[in-house]
């Protein structure tokens, strides 16, 4: 049996981690909020004698509104939690795994891959790819093994209202009429249990500095995704679009996942109407 910490354990992506190495039978140490401050060296000083085997870091703030009136704090936690956690790595040799984000911009090719330059269009944004460099940094310069997901747009049951994916659902399951404020962007939906798989890949990534993206290689529009729920859920309710683009929208992401299935083995298995499925299915339990 392996121990792991997690940080961001009670988030949406760190529950679903957590459970999963918990059932095979690994040890998992979960923290969130309520064990400190990431930013601070004292939330992780209780834990520098324990025998972990592998460090998975997710906290963060991760909504990319908020990002905008508050860039300071994004960039506390985002970027100063993960120099933390890097210290805690180095001082004990554990091999690091870090959740990031999209981070290409508006792509200048389709589909995307880990080599394409970063282009950070939000603060949220920038808070990532500064915590990446660090990530390299402590790779090049202390021999620290360090392994970056690149999660395109994730989603999957218990995910927060105020995304996409949940905010469509709830309308296609309770409201008159399904509203959205513009219907064009495309994104590359990536189900929460295949993103749990590659970061469950990562440990055995090669040593070194590795950075693998987390897509399905398809994009979908929000239309798209509208008409795919309407049908999963046997609705035909009236779509209300307020034509409101958002600031630095990007038109469409496609993942190229090649390295992920190469080095690591992995490739998602679920496409988004077996995800979308099994949400429709949770939530209607849930009721």
């Amino acid at each position: 049996m392996s121990t792991f910490l997690v940080t961001g354990a009670k988030g949406f992506i760190g529950r679903a981690l957590a459970r999963r190495l918990e059932c095979t039978g690994d040890s998992v140490i979960g923290l969130s909020t309520a064990d400190g401050d990431i930013a601070d060296q004292a939330t992780l000083k209780p834990y520098r004698s324990s025998e972990i085997r592998h460090v998975f870091h997710l906290a963060g703030r991760s909504f990319v509104p908020q990002s905008w009136n508050d860039p300071i704090e994004f960039h506390r936690v985002n970027t100063m939690g993960t120099l933390n956690v890097l210290e805690f790595c180095r001082e004990r040799r554990i091999p690091l795994t870090y959740v990031s984000a999209y981070l290409y911009g508006q792509p200048m090719q389709q589909p995307i891959r880990e080599d394409h330059p970063v282009v950070p269009n939000n603060p949220y944004g920038l808070s990532k790819v500064q915590a990446e460099m660090a990530c390299e940094f402590y790779a090049r310069t202390h021999g620290l093994h360090v392994s970056i997901v690149r999660p395109f747009n994730v989603y999957g049951f218990g995910q927060d209202e105020n995304f996409l994916i949940p905010t469509i659902l709830r309308q296609v399951l309770s409201a008159g009429e399904i509203e959205v404020q513009d219907l064009a962007p495309k994104r590359d939906y990536l189900y929460m249990d295949d993103l749990v798989e590659l970061l469950l890949a990562t440990p055995n990534a090669p040593s070194g500095y590795n950075v693998y993206n987390g897509g399905t290689g398809t994009s979908l529009s929000v239309a798209e995704v509208i008409a795919l729920a309407q049908a999963e859920a046997a609705t035909s309710k009236p779509v209300r679009c307020g034509q409101s683009v958002r600031i630095h929208e990007i038109d469409d992401t496609r993942a190229d996942i090649e390295k992920a299935r190469n080095e690591l083995g992995w490739s998602p298995k679920h496409e988004f109407r077996d995800g979308v499925r099994a949400i429709i299915a949770r939530m209607r339990e849930v009721k």
